[in-house]
């Protein structure tokens, strides 16, 4: 999103709005085998991770201590949330 510049760059924008409806479906078929509580908690914190990950990888973000323990600790919840359906 950050690249689409405030959707005035075309194909980024588009990539943008595609992952977008994408990550949408995917929650509607996680949704089908498990609660939605669950199935939200776990779709927003892959999308936090995921953003982090982006933000370090491409677009040349500092992964400093303090963002890195952060994102731990959200893959430690989302862990624990799937795990305490059993």
């Amino acid at each position: 999103m950050k690249l689409s510049n405030g959707f005035t760059q075309l194909i980024p924008s588009i990539v943008t709005a595609e992952a977008m409806i994408g990550s949408v479906v995917l929650l509607s078929v996680a949704m089908r085998t498990i609660p939605l509580g669950t199935a939200y908690v776990i779709w927003t914190g892959i999308g936090a991770v995921g953003a982090f990950l982006v933000g370090i990888i491409w677009l040349g973000e500092a992964p400093t201590p303090m963002r890195l323990t952060a994102a731990l600790l959200i893959i430690s919840g989302l862990l624990l949330m799937k795990w305490a359906e059993y």
